[in-house]
């Protein structure tokens, strides 16, 4: 439970996670409505986001190749010493 007494749901974890200003604004909205500075900035900050995960998800999908090239380069390095220090 929350600290108002309401129970506190999967969606609003999410949106939490998401972004904490926008879970703020989303139980908070301002009293006289959205103006047009604000919505401008909510798509900004969506924008944002968007931009933010998508770097996130291609890390995360090509990390193995990542670990691969890294592992190349420490192999090939190796075996330069091995050469050049050889009997």
């Amino acid at each position: 439970m929350g600290p108002d007494g309401r129970w506190t749901t999967p969606s609003d974890l999410a949106d939490y996670v998401y972004c904490p200003r926008s879970h703020w604004y989303r139980h908070h909205p301002p009293p006289e409505g959205p103006s047009r500075s604000s919505e401008r900035s909510a798509l900004g900050g969506v924008r944002y986001h968007d931009r933010v995960l998508t770097a996130e998800r291609h890390l995360a999908e090509r990390g193995g190749s990542y670990w691969g090239v890294l592992l190349l380069g420490v192999a090939l390095a190796a075996l330069g010493v091995w050469w050049i220090f050889r009997p």
